[in-house]
């Protein structure tokens, strides 16, 4: 099942560099996991925000729960999702 996901970080202002990295590497590690899993099959950055827009294939919005809330930067994200469903004048095989 795919979900467009929506996320836009907002760390606090006030938070230490160092730990603000930190989570940042765990988060990049955590994502490219993700992706070469295939769960994660989209990633792009908002241009000009410290947002993102991704399609994740997972088998229900259970799992797609699951892998959001594993997100270390998860508790300082708004995120908006989307359930998509394959257009029937789609020309790719491979949509879902």
């Amino acid at each position: 099942m795919l979900f467009k996901v929506e996320m836009t970080v907002n760390l606090p202002a006030d938070m230490p560099d160092a730990t603000a990295q930190a989570i940042k590497g765990r988060e990049k590690a955590y994502a490219q996991e993700l992706q070469q899993q295939g769960k994660w099959r989209h990633l792009w950055r908002v241009s000009g925000t410290y947002s993102n827009v991704s399609i994740f294939d997972v088998t229900d919005s259970q799992e797609l729960h699951e892998l959001i809330s594993g997100l270390p930067l998860f508790p300082y994200m708004d995120i908006e999702v989307t359930a998509l469903n394959r257009h029937p004048s789609s020309i790719h095989e491979d949509d879902r």
